[in-house]
């Protein structure tokens, strides 16, 4: 299973069982390719980004063919969907890597997410679980019930779309932090309704800024972060913390990998502004993401051609 995200490229290499929805990690990767790298001004892909791309999935190949992997998929999120060019680039995926590359519509992306952040997990009597994926050009809001997708949408909020449209002091100044919040925070808000947000009891968030955050809250990065929770003072504590560091100081922070220091602080604010849409005090951190939804699904569907 290859990912590629609009701010990283990441792969999943891993042993499937799709009855009892088990996965069992091989080999996980990730590499900050940047792929959606000034698309929110031009509305296409740059060279350099696909460049980037390119060469993380040849490495990416090495590893596939070791482990001998016998289902492959590239799935494609919201740098590729709202480019311009992004049907050529899905076209060059395929041709130079021989990978099925399936650019996912935001519906499917918020599934896919949903079910891998739900797969392993016990699900409570009555809650009601919201969960949140931070991605560099879109963020995607589910909310379910005992597994099940109740409400799903796809935000245009996005940490590289939002760094790139607010952050441009180094370090980033109150006004430009307040100024991508003021942005955020209503366009998070209004996409869902009242109604909803209000029944949501807990949430969970994936992908590279919760993650991210976690590590940054225990002062390394651990072999996994499932189940670490970051309260919104932790989190409010945490954006003070990073936002006032230089972008040289702010790689050397304990936990945070350098290559996502220049994304952070807006995943951070992203993040916040989501658990105050919905009235919640803290957030899980999980490590289970749109990788894992991929990875059942596609397992899934080999086992019933076969």
């Amino acid at each position: 299973m290859v990912d590629i995200g609009t701010n990283s490229t990441r792969l999943l290499v891993a042993d499937v069982d799709p009855a009892t929805r088990t996965l069992g990690e091989v080999e996980r990767r990730s590499i900050v390719t940047r792929l959606g790298e000034g698309v929110d001004g031009t509305g296409a892909l740059g060279d350099a980004p696909m460049e980037r791309v390119f060469a993380a999935l040849a490495e990416y190949a090495a590893a596939i063919a070791e482990h001998g992997a016998t289902a492959t998929i590239a799935v494609m999120t919201s740098a590729v969907r709202d480019a311009a060019n992004g049907g050529v680039f899905a076209a060059a995926v395929r041709e130079r890597h021989n990978l099925e590359a399936r650019t996912l519509s935001g519906d499917e992306e918020a599934r896919l997410t949903f079910l891998g952040a739900t797969a392993a997990r016990a699900n409570e009597p009555g809650e009601r679980l919201l969960v949140i994926d931070i991605g560099g050009g879109s963020t995607e809001l589910v909310i379910g019930e005992g597994g099940d997708v109740a409400f799903h949408v796809s935000t245009q909020v996005g940490v590289v779309r939002h760094s790139e449209r607010h952050l441009h002091s180094d370090p980033p100044t109150r006004a430009e932090l307040d100024a991508l919040a003021a942005d955020a925070g209503p366009a998070l808000a209004a996409a869902v309704p009242e109604e909803e947000r209000e029944r949501v009891t807990a949430a969970v968030a994936v992908a590279g800024t919760a993650t991210q955050a976690a590590g940054v809250d225990l002062g390394h990065r651990p072999a996994e972060v499932e189940g670490h929770r970051l309260s919104l003072p932790t989190l409010r504590a945490m954006l003070d913390r990073l936002a006032g560091l230089p972008l040289a100081e702010r790689r050397e922070v304990p936990g945070l990998d350098p290559a996502r220091a220049p994304t952070i602080v807006a995943g951070v604010v992203v993040l916040a502004q989501a658990l105050t849409a919905f009235g919640l005090d803290e957030v899980e951190a999980s490590d289970r993401d749109i990788l894992w939804g991929a990875a059942l699904e596609l397992a899934a569907l080999v086992e019933t051609s076969t």
